[in-house]
């Protein structure tokens, strides 16, 4: 661990049995690994709460924790360390398999009962969740007769909320939305744009730690669970999807992120052959 990467906001060097514990606590309140080599990534994401906290140096942090483990202070952490990489019709292709091939597949086979259920598990900021819903509004007016919930949900609370203002900036916007896309759902605030508020109260966006006891929920046609296990070990793929697999319908489908896949030898997920769309269901 070189001296560079271990300076903290005193200019001090931070212990690495600081960095471990820090890190262990993380991982087990949210499932997310990190590498304690690479320092400077928890330092750097790290220091804006050490200043708002009025911690001294990442050791006066750590003291905090270890008097308190279980605290709001490890939530904040957690807030801190988290990626919310997100953009309007991330990657694209899952999209257009669920408007092709997924959607019109439901339609057909649950045209009785009329009710639609949708999980974006590991939303970040909003947008994977509008997305969906504006697919839906553009290409399916049909379903504006159905029952359709959609759920979406992140482990931060400051994601959430920036979700449910639904209040995007020029450049988050630009990155994946059609203008005429733009100009149709969404209104101009100031130098930033913000969802319509039909659209809004449309989606149920609440926190949740997928690793903590899920609330009641309703099975699920779709799940949304987009690069959220690229953070986790084995063993917690393992029972996240396991979990996902209980709340499904049994002819619901699960998208997962484009370097994502079920684990080996785990038979309840089978792929779907959509290009380039990570799309799988339960296996037989």
């Amino acid at each position: 661990m070189s001296e560079e990467n271990t300076r903290n906001l005193g200019g001090n060097d931070v212990k690495p049995e600081d960095l471990e514990f820090v890190c262990s606590l993380i991982q087990r309140r949210s499932g997310m690994v990190l590498d304690t080599k690479k320092s400077w990534f928890l330092i750097s994401r790290l220091q804006p709460l050490l200043r708002d906290a009025s911690f001294g140096d990442f050791e006066a942090l750590v003291n905090a924790l270890r008097d308190n483990p279980e605290g709001e202070l490890l939530q904040r952490v957690i807030e801190s360390v988290a990626v919310h990489e997100s953009s309007f019709f991330r990657d694209h292709q899952p999209f257009k398999a669920l408007t092709d091939s997924v959607l019109p597949r439901i339609l057909s086979s649950h045209a009785d009962s009329r009710s639609l259920n949708i999980w974006c598990a590991g939303c970040s900021t909003g947008q994977e969740a509008y997305s969906v819903l504006l697919a839906i509004r553009e290409n399916f007016p049909e379903l504006r007769a159905w029952d359709i919930r959609i759920l979406a949900t992140d482990i931060s609370h400051q994601a959430i909320r920036r979700a449910k203002d639904g209040l995007y900036s020029q450049l988050e916007v630009n990155r994946g939305l059609r203008a005429p896309l733009l100009l149709r759902y969404f209104e101009k605030r100031d130098l930033n744009w913000q969802v319509r508020a039909d659209l809004r109260t449309a989606i149920d966006f609440r926190q949740l730690n997928l690793l903590d006891c899920w609330p009641r929920l309703p099975k699920m046609n779709i799940v949304f669970l987009r690069n959220v296990l690229i953070y986790f070990d084995v063993a917690t793929k393992r029972r996240l999807l396991a979990a996902v697999a209980e709340q499904m319908r049994e002819d619901g489908f699960l998208f997962l992120g484009a370097a994502e896949m079920p684990l080996s030898g785990d038979n309840a997920f089978q792929r779907l052959d959509f290009t380039r769309s990570a799309c799988y269901v339960l296996g037989n």
